[in-house]
């Protein structure tokens, strides 16, 4: 597996629409029937000399699902982006498949302290809040990509941790929780089993069993380092040409790419024009509401597609047959064609085109 250098950034400029900055926070916004802390509070309230391996099961099973719940918004706007060889089609699939392999890392952590994966069941709603109660304020939807949707959803999303931590009594960050999670490792060293864990390659990286501290301390390096816990320094790159997901989300919306002056990271490199796009709508709570007939068919081979991706997914951690695996990958590619059609019939009011909802389907 590939892994990313650390370096000490120079430095990151505090203000600036062009400089390296996170999000500014929304308000937040009530959500029906949400736990206050979310999941993620309570594991991180209880004492370090309570972390047992239960404590270790129920955090990767949060895991699993927080990288599984950016999957699909990242997904609609990689779909979305009219010329797969652009360069934001490029940088927004790498990150995809960056969160496929996340996920199996958390998979693989979970089977090895002797858990088992529930996906099936633990699919997010959109719009809606992320699992675990991270990111309070932010309400995940799924649209295609614009500007709006860079800046509000994919890099709030993808915020750095150093920002966040920042922030006295604030709410704690997933690099936090990651955090927490590896100290318990090494705090409780649970007995770790290669039985049901799965090897393969997703995307450019190979997943790989876990079992040694060495192998765990390594994966959730690896998730912080190129995903949401990243330290925050444009520096640690996850290959010589793309910089971590928040950096590389936002030379998308600054239309830049990311550069050193003066020892401030700006957005004034070279230019990157921002995509044509298939201009899909905001799908609404609950699915799209009495869609036009040919949508509807799409909407059904779309969601049953997912819904055995999910299954599939969910049975071969069960079985820790890697066949099933690559059978759930293929699942996903055939979620694409489905997703394309959906993104040519204009919506009713004619402000937009559908785009898939990912809803599963209950038997």
């Amino acid at each position: 597996m590939s892994r990313r250098d650390f370096l000490a950034s120079a430095g990151l400029a505090a203000a600036g629409p062009a400089v390296v900055a996170p999000p500014a926070a929304a308000a937040p916004t009530a959500t029906p029937g949400a736990t206050p802390g979310g999941a993620v509070a309570r594991l991180l309230a209880v004492p370090g000399d309570r972390r047992d391996v239960h404590w270790i099961r129920a955090a990767l099973q949060v895991a699993v699902e927080l990288e599984f719940a950016t999957i699909p918004p990242y997904l609609c706007a990689w779909w979305s982006v009219r010329d797969r060889g652009h360069q934001a089609a490029r940088l927004i699939r790498r990150i995809v498949n960056d969160e496929m392999y996340h996920m199996g890392l958390a998979c693989n952590l979970l089977v090895a302290v002797g858990g088992r994966p529930r996906i099936a069941d633990a699919v997010p709603s959109y719009p809606g809040p992320l699992p675990g109660g991270v990111r309070p304020g932010l309400i995940v939807h799924l649209s295609g990509l614009t500007k709006e949707y860079v800046h509000e959803v994919l890099m709030r999303i993808e915020t750095p941790e150093t920002p966040l931590a920042r922030m006295a009594g604030g709410p704690p960050s997933i690099g936090a929780f990651y955090t927490g999670l590896l100290e318990a490792f090494r705090d409780v060293r649970p007995e770790l089993s290669a039985e049901g864990q799965l090897a393969d390659r997703i995307g450019p990286d190979r997943l790989l069993p876990m079992e040694s501290l060495d192998d765990v301390e390594q994966a959730i390096e690896i998730i912080k380092e190129q995903g949401e816990g990243t330290s925050g320094s444009p520096d640690s790159r996850f290959d010589s040409e793309t910089p971590a997901h928040y950096y590389a989300f936002g030379e998308i919306y600054h239309e830049h790419r990311l550069r050193r002056v003066d020892g401030v990271w700006e957005f004034t490199g070279e230019r990157v024009p921002f995509p044509e796009v298939s201009p899909m709508g905001s799908v609404p709570a609950g699915g799209w509401t009495a869609p036009r007939p040919e949508a509807e068919r799409l909407l059904r081979r779309f969601d049953a597609t997912f819904t055995e991706m999910l299954r599939r997914l969910e049975a071969a951690w069960t079985a820790g047959d890697p066949g099933t695996l690559r059978a759930a990958v293929h699942a996903m590619r055939a979620m694409e064609g489905p997703a394309l059609s959906l993104m040519e019939i204009p919506l009713p009011d004619g402000h937009g085109v559908y785009g898939p909802q990912f809803r599963p389907v209950t038997t």
